[in-house]
């Protein structure tokens, strides 16, 4: 009798778990990690914000808030990985052609290649990492992005999971004119200034601890005192699903363990 009680509640658990992912993307996952995003030394950005990728086999659900950017102009964001990459955000000494900023290139030893463009609608590959009109136009300088089911290989949400990937949102403004602008035309499509595509926020993705709930850290305090309520409460509700739908999984698999 205790085995078959047993089994029936660990099928009520796992069939819980299948509902809370039914119902949203940020729930029970195979691994999720999150980041604080900070401003890109030397790019004068002043904000921050927050990422957090819920990883499930090989699709992924990724939520971020940000501030202080370029208002109403189009932010390019992306994650990040390279094997032979640093797998952190990059540091002034970064800056080859010393000029005091640091351009996507100049980055690649820290961050690696993108993986995924966290675009709005379409396609997610790299392909669309300079896919301009499908990126958060940052309305009021904030950025409020969720989007589910993005399909990556293997390889990436291996690296996701392991802690070695990195969020980088782009589109800076050096000279205050309150648009892209500038004689420096940008290393990634010399169309573009080199506004347009360097990176302004930027943060580490790292495995959340052992039985705790992650989110990165938070929001910076000055985030909230400029109307980044919702931007918090969305990550921070989010992470609260994560911890209380992997405490279910984990209820599950012990209660197996008994059968």
């Amino acid at each position: 009798m205790r085995t078959t009680t047993t089994r029936i509640a660990g099928a009520s658990l796992a069939a819980a778990a299948a509902m809370a992912l039914s119902v949203g993307p940020a729930f029970a996952a195979d691994t999720w990690v999150s980041a604080n995003l900070k401003p890109v030394a030397g790019n004068g950005v002043d904000g921050s914000g927050t990422a957090m990728v819920d990883v499930q086999g090989n699709k992924i659900t990724v939520t971020m808030a940000a501030n202080g950017l370029l208002p109403d102009n189009p932010h390019a964001a992306h994650i990040h990985f390279g094997a032979e990459a640093r797998h952190e955000c990059p540091v002034l000494s970064d800056d080859k052609n010393g000029d005091g900023h640091l351009n996507t290139t100049e980055g690649g030893p820290a961050y690696g290649d993108i993986v995924v463009s966290l675009t709005k609608t379409g396609d997610t590959s790299p392909k669309s990492g300079l896919a301009i009109d499908r990126f958060s136009t940052a309305p009021g300088g904030k950025i409020a992005y969720q989007r589910g089911s993005i399909k990556v290989s293997s390889a990436v949400a291996k690296a996701i999971s392991a802690g070695e990937s990195v969020v980088v949102i782009h589109g800076v403004d050096y000279n205050k004119d309150g648009k892209y602008s500038g004689d420096t035309k940008s290393d990634l499509m010399p169309s573009l200034p080199t506004e347009a595509t360097d990176p302004a926020l930027c943060g580490a993705l790292r495995v959340a601890p052992a039985g705790g709930m992650h989110t990165g850290g938070g929001l910076a305090a000055d985030n909230l005192k400029t109307g980044g309520q919702n931007e918090a409460l969305m990550l921070v509700g989010g992470g609260a699903l994560l911890a209380a739908a992997g405490s279910g999984a984990f209820a599950a698999r012990r209660a197996r363990s008994r059968a």
